[in-house]
């Protein structure tokens, strides 16, 4: 009885060992974004999905184990050579994504090393075409070339090329010291090109500063004369009336009751003043050759101021003095 007991116990831990076993080989728990192969009796027989899922314990077997995360890949740096012979150090870092774990497992032995030589080759072949100074500006060109060039073979790798990013291109040091003196010197020319475009600048403001001032200053001296004109005109007009009074109140007044006595009066005071004028400013005496030329003047002027009445009194038809 005891040995059949014991028996009995042995035979029920043998079968629960096998059920461990088995429950462990057969249950897998999958990862998010993980991708396992599953392959029967070594043959492809499915993939695992995320969470829990069961195979046959030996005769179906993980195979391969596939991240199906964005994974970046920092591919070696490398000695590209430029379309005009100059040798370039460039490295960079792709981003690629499994999305066929199948293709993975079988399309390639390594689909990372084949991804990392595909970028390679294909970074070489993109910048021999470029020369160098095109090499620093068309950085997104180049990113996009070996993407283009990469995704289109790694399709059958199971593998989706995202992008690739350059992370450095170093020239040879003598490459570095020619570009910095032509950097310099382009420099140097902008100093000296905005320098003269402000010298430039300056004549013209002066030129055009000097322009308009004589524009003003001419036409301040136009607007000078016209205004000393016009004042000379007004001047000319007012003495000119001023006269024409004067004239028109001499012909009254030589109307008036003693009128013409008195024109004879100031024609005399007139004449004598003159010569008193003359002897003043001058050391020679002077005198009237004939001292009835006084009277001779009087009598004249008498006879122009009788005449000028007789007009005077003919145009209004009234009888003239003899």
């Amino acid at each position: 009885m005891p040995i059949e007991i014991t028996g009995f116990l042995i035979l029920s831990l043998i079968i629960v060992l096998v059920a461990v076993v088995f429950a462990s080989q057969g249950i897998k728990v999958v990862p998010q974004q993980t991708a396992w192969v599953v392959e029967r009796l070594g043959k492809f027989h499915a993939v695992l999905s995320p969470g829990l899922n069961f195979i046959i314990p030996f005769i179906d077997r993980v195979a391969y184990r596939h991240s199906l995360k964005e994974i970046p890949l920092d591919t070696p740096s490398q000695v590209c050579i430029t379309r005009d012979n100059t040798q370039l150090t460039v490295d960079g870092v792709l981003f690629f994504q499994v999305t066929d774990p199948q293709r993975a497992s079988y399309g390639t032995s390594n689909y990372i090393i084949a991804v990392t030589q595909l970028a390679q080759t294909t970074l070489r072949s993109v910048v021999g075409k470029m020369e160098l100074d095109k090499t620093f500006e068309e950085r997104d060109l180049i990113n996009k070339s070996v993407v283009s060039a990469i995704d289109e073979a790694a399709l059958n790798w199971g593998v989706k090329v995202l992008r690739y990013e350059i992370k450095d291109l170093t020239p040879p040091a003598v490459i570095l010291q020619a570009m910095q003196q032509q950097i310099t010197a382009e420099r140097e020319k902008r100093a000296v090109v905005a320098a003269s475009e402000g010298r430039k600048l300056e004549q013209i403001n002066l030129a055009t500063g000097a322009r308009e001032a004589a524009i003003a200053q001419s036409e301040g001296d136009k607007q000078a004369e016209i205004n000393k004109a016009e004042g000379q005109a007004a001047a000319t007009l007012a003495i000119a009336t001023a006269t024409a009074e004067a004239l028109r109140r001499i012909a009254e007044a030589t109307q008036a009751p003693g009128g013409a006595t008195a024109v004879s009066l100031q024609v005399a005071e007139k004449y004598v003043a003159a010569f008193g004028e003359l002897a003043r400013t001058n050391n020679t005496l002077i005198v009237p050759g004939n001292m009835g030329d006084l009277s001779t003047m009087i009598t004249s002027a008498m006879k122009i101021v009788d005449g000028a009445k007789n007009g005077a009194a003919a145009s209004s038809g009234l009888p003239s003095k003899p």
